[in-house]
């Protein structure tokens, strides 16, 4: 009698965990931490077009803060690029694609979009508000630093903070789909 007390109430913890865990998927939090739901944003685009991250849900996406002056950030543009190149085709488990959302802290339009081209960011999704430190993005995201990045699945959750070259590489592998 006692070992089927035991084992039901085991039962019933574990029902308890699996539903919590459940409501927390459809209730998180938005907020900065992996595990939130990425705040939204939107801004335009080099053409004068509005652009957000919620556009992109259903997709992995990238959300990269940059500039054109920052040099770490420009070295870590082709690492970006290949990434993008890689898995642009690729299909992911629970996702539709791969995107890179790209958020730049420059002031001046035309260095920004000189950068975008002479760094072959192909990608169409690139926003700034051109305030430099002072962009609304900064201050939403609390970015004191670039390059800063978040990767976040295809609902939005943030899955990853600030991860570069290979170590994004391993989290996007992580994502495909096995056959």
């Amino acid at each position: 009698m006692r070992k089927l007390f035991v084992s039901s109430l085991i039962a019933i913890s574990f029902l308890f965990i699996v539903s919590n865990d459940a409501t927390a998927q459809n209730h998180r939090e938005t907020g900065l931490q992996i595990g939130n739901i990425i705040p939204d944003l939107k801004m335009n685009d080099v053409d004068g077009n509005q652009r957000s991250i919620s556009e992109l849900k259903g997709n992995i996406v990238f959300v990269d803060f940059w500039a054109s002056w920052c040099k770490p950030c420009r070295r870590e543009n082709p690492a970006v690029v290949q990434t993008y190149n890689t898995y642009l085709s690729k299909t992911f488990r629970d996702a539709d694609g791969f995107k890179v959302f790209s958020i730049s802290l420059d002031k001046n339009k035309k260095d920004w979009t000189n950068a975008i081209e002479a760094d072959g960011l192909i990608w169409d999704e690139h926003v700034s508000d051109l305030q430099g430190w002072r962009s609304s993005a900064a201050k939403k995201f609390n970015v004191r630093a670039i390059p800063m990045n978040y990767l976040i699945d295809q609902n939005g959750v943030i899955i990853a903070k600030n991860i570069r070259g290979e170590q994004l590489k391993v989290t996007l592998e992580n994502l495909i789909k096995k056959n």
